[in-house]
């Protein structure tokens, strides 16, 4: 079996949190979803000035907004250039031209980022999974910024980080992100660094990795589509990529962000939290189109990119010290296959008992400590 750090009689208990909502009315936007009763968005801009899809400049409450106050916490960071100049992008289904905040960079691309911790201190790169947010490793920062120089981040399409529509600049493929991680690493971590991966953006950090093993001092997988049955998506997901009705529901915040997020784990999630998720699916229908571009993408090239990752970390030439951490109540990613794995490619693998598929959302705080132990 795998080990656990520290005492191996401890084991993390699950931390069930109750629905916070928000009495407060202004204006409404109602949306009904399957996922159970109607739902309710406060809307303060004065106009709706939508893409066709969305609200922009929209909030959630008269008090602060827990995503506008993530948001202060970061910064953006220009890397990867924006290829060709097509002009506005335009929605691919009514052809109409997208609002500002559907709009990309016209030469690089904006990520958002948070840091936490010293600059003179060891670099650690957090990058979330497919698909959420840098957002979900709020707990994680605090604890590893006491030793490290933290760094989560947005991917291209997710959060607050540029979300160019697919022909525009960025076309969501496999191969795009692992040329645009190599800007980013670039921009945001001179000297080496660890490398934190949760989920399907494992095998893209990989291909990633595979030219750069000597600018990484350990390389984090968490619950990492690592076998041969992890190389479909789970239908969550992969309704995102279906013909029409994927459009269709992209740009569902409730289907893109609460149901995939929640269908994963065992965990429930506060409401201001879940509403951090869905901003950008409320604010801008890039966000929503990016999504099916991605599941698109990860549907016809994810089983290659894993075969890739198998065969590279159990390669003999693969020289950077890897760990797999696995929460092991993921719904998505059955463990079966994943200890043998861990045993032919040397890996080090952390089981946590109670944790689903986002290991950092779920125990966010064990995660920054096991990291810390990891690579301290």
């Amino acid at each position: 079996m795998g080990t656990q750090l520290g005492n191996p009689s401890i084991h993390f208990l699950p931390r069930f949190l109750s629905n916070c909502r928000s009495n407060q009315c202004k204006n409404r936007l109602r949306v009904r979803s399957k996922l159970g009763e109607e739902e309710e968005y406060l809307i303060d801009a004065p106009v709706s000035v939508g893409d066709g899809f969305s609200f922009t400049g929209g909030k959630y409450s008269d008090g602060p907004s827990p995503s506008d106050e993530w948001r202060a916490q970061g910064k953006y960071v220009k890397a990867h250039p924006v290829y060709g100049n097509k002009g506005k992008a335009k929605d691919p289904i009514f052809g109409l031209t997208m609002g500002s905040g559907s709009q990309s960079s016209t030469d690089v691309f904006r990520w958002f980022c948070v840091e936490s911790g010293s600059s003179s201190n060891p670099s650690v790169v957090l990058a979330h999974g497919f698909p959420s947010q840098a957002y979900s490793y709020r707990k994680v920062l605090p604890v590893l910024s006491q030793n490290y120089h933290a760094t989560a981040f947005d991917w291209l399409g997710f959060g607050f980080s540029d979300k160019p529509q697919p022909k525009y600049g960025f076309d969501y493929t496999l191969d795009e992100y692992t040329s645009a991680l190599e800007s980013l690493i670039e921009a945001i971590a001179t000297d080496k660094l660890s490398l934190v991966v949760q989920g399907y953006f494992a095998p893209i950090a990989v291909k990633y990795a595979i030219n750069h093993q000597d600018k990484l001092q350990h390389l984090i997988l968490v619950n990492p589509p690592i076998t041969d049955k992890h190389t479909k998506l789970p239908s969550t997901l992969s309704l995102f990529s279906n013909f029409l009705l994927g459009e269709i529901f992209c740009q569902d915040p409730l289907r893109a962000s609460d149901k995939a997020l929640l269908s994963s784990g065992p965990y429930a999630m506060k409401e201001e939290d879940a509403m951090v998720y869905r901003r950008p699916y409320l604010t801008s229908g890039s966000s929503g189109f990016a999504l099916n571009a991605i599941s698109k993408a990860m549907k016809k090239d994810l089983k290659a990119y894993v075969q890739s990752m198998r065969e590279v970390l159990i390669s003999k030439s693969w020289k950077v010290p890897t760990s797999i951490c696995w929460g092991m109540r993921d719904r998505w990613l059955s463990y079966e296959g994943v200890e043998d794995f861990c045993k032919d490619s040397n890996s080090k693998l952390l089981e946590l008992p109670m944790a689903g598929h986002h290991v950092q959302e779920d125990y966010g705080e064990d995660l920054g400590r096991i990291i810390s132990e990891i690579i301290k």
